[in-house]
């Protein structure tokens, strides 16, 4: 059996982020957390119904729904904006049916009135990147291919607003949404996303980005070590584009929506490069609305792990009020 780079029994405070895997020499990877989850329910649950649906059969993916109960009581034809979130977990660990990913997004429809669509995606190491991506983007696809009411799925027919469609993520999701974003721009998707909030997004390169970045190597080489098992086929590491976002010279002038919430933490190693990506993309030439929020004092994903204190309280209505404010 061997142990991932990523394993030890004694971790710093970095580590404790860093996803708990063992793959054995037959290749069978073992992950050793994460694995639980939280079966979907048509039984109303803290003022949340949700049910999973499949928009991948050749690759068996689904997405998890969420609806908030108060929309039985929606006037006719009145649509709630529509939420597609991406989960973190360095794209080794974790899933929509994970319970810190449903309980948050049932938090976050609860508070904002939204329907949300929480993605799977196909994991590394089995998967390496780009798989996530791809799955990603066939996952929007398969969303917006029911923006004209004719959809697989009545929810988002029947209630999804695509005036008012919202992507976002934390972590290696906030990664995703961002380059999801970049493509819909490109590709010029039939109805234009609303806003992007990537919440300390997992955008990284072989260099600091500035004075106040990681400069321990260890660390350094560690978050390599992780991007290694995600993606062992990229040719400049870290420096790959699809992680090294502010530094690999890729032109984010092109995002394809009008407003951007960039939630960063101080004591984050992503921190730096989370202000960084915001900096570029306020000179870049971008036309949208920029908004940048800091906690000095919190860690990576701090919201996730402490969800009742005051800082990810906090941060829950900011995500919300950048959710709902938009009409």
């Amino acid at each position: 059996m061997l142990s991932s780079p990523l394993y030890s029994e004694k971790k710093t405070k970095m580590e404790s982020h860093l996803p708990s895997i063992k793959i054995h020499k037959n290749g069978r990877v073992e992950r050793l957390s994460g694995n639980d989850v939280v079966p979907a329910s048509l039984d109303t649950q803290n003022d949340v119904v949700t049910k999973d649906v499949v928009y991948s059969p050749e690759l068996n993916l689904s997405v998890r729904l969420f609806l908030p109960h108060k929309s039985t009581k929606l006037a006719a034809g009145e649509k709630l904006p529509l939420l597609i979130y991406f989960h973190g977990g360095a794209y080794i660990m974790e899933s929509p049916f994970s319970p810190v990913y449903h309980n948050y997004l049932a938090e976050v429809v609860k508070a904002s009135n939204c329907l949300a669509v929480s993605v799977q995606y196909r994991r590394a190491p089995e998967h390496p990147i780009p798989a996530a991506y791809n799955d990603s983007w066939s996952a929007i696809r398969w969303i917006f291919s029911h923006s004209d009411g004719v959809g697989e799925e009545v929810w988002i027919n029947e209630l999804a607003d695509f005036a008012r469609v919202f992507v976002a993520g934390d972590s290696a999701g906030g990664n995703i949404s961002h380059h999801m974003v970049m493509r819909a721009g490109k590709e010029k998707l039939q109805r234009r996303i609303k806003g992007v909030a990537m919440v300390h997004p997992g955008f990284w390169g072989k260099d600091p980005v500035d004075e106040k970045d990681v400069q321990d190597e260890r660390i350094r080489s560690q978050v390599a070590e992780v991007w290694e098992l995600a993606s062992p086929n990229s040719v400049d590491g870290v420096d790959d584009p699809w992680l090294n976002v502010v530094g690999s010279g890729s032109d984010v002038s092109g995002l394809g929506c009008e407003r951007v919430l960039v939630a960063v933490a101080g004591k984050d190693v992503f921190g730096r490069q989370g202000l960084a990506y915001a900096a570029k993309l306020e000179k870049s030439g971008w036309r949208g609305e920029l908004e940048v929020v800091e906690e000095e004092e919190e860690g990576h994903c701090f919201h996730l792990h402490n969800t009742n204190s005051e800082n990810a309280l906090k941060l829950m209505k900011t995500f919300v009020e950048f959710i709902s404010s938009s009409v």
